[in-house]
């Protein structure tokens, strides 16, 4: 096994451990869930270039890959809506957009088409990642150390940022998802 495939193994193995330490009672917490959901997505950054680099793509990674980066990031939104700290409309629709795409996934696949991920697609993985880190900071600084911010402060970051951050991943997950169902739509429409 190469190392983008154990990288990718490894964002797999940390999401059990995102999720304990998010849920459990302990002092710190959310930094220590926040620190493994950043090591997590370093890894996601790590594992592709590195295989394009050295030229170890492998079907193993093509699989894997997508796959964690879904598991990864639908952990974290799942347990922000099950905390209140977002709503779950958010969450429906970047499942739904996942499922399309795996469908014209299997489409394509049967058709003997590999569909690679466009730069849509990274750029809404890397900003819901970015929303998820900001909002484990939040959680970080005034769940874990009790920071006394101003009341005004906590109400942007909890009423304007962190839900235009989480509308701003949305936006880019439904356009990410329309551009590949324009892209591979000929998949869809081929039994006429």
């Amino acid at each position: 096994m190469n190392l983008p495939n154990k990288l990718t193994l490894l964002r797999v193995f940390l999401i059990p451990f995102f999720l304990l330490f998010f849920y459990i009672d302990i002092p710190c917490h959310y930094m220590i869930s926040l620190l493994i959901f950043a090591a997590a997505s370093i890894t996601d950054a790590l594992d592709g270039n590195i295989a394009r680099k050295h030229h170890l793509v492998t079907n193993f990674g093509k699989f894997l890959d997508p796959l964690a980066d879904k598991v990864l990031v639908i952990s974290a939104l799942t347990v922000f809506v099950e905390c209140g700290r977002m709503s779950a409309i958010p969450l429906i629709i970047i499942i739904a957009r996942e499922f399309m795409v795996s469908g014209l996934r299997l489409l394509a696949a049967d058709s003997g088409v590999v569909v690679a991920a466009g730069i849509w697609g990274k750029l809404k993985t890397a900003f819901t990642m970015v929303t998820i880190v900001g909002i484990l900071c939040r959680l970080t600084v005034c769940g874990d150390f009790n920071a006394d911010l101003p009341s005004g402060a906590v109400n942007a970051v909890d009423n304007i940022v962190i839900p235009a951050l989480i509308w701003i991943s949305t936006a880019l997950t439904v356009i990410s998802g329309a551009v590949y169902l324009k892209g591979y739509r000929h998949l869809i429409d081929s039994d006429k």
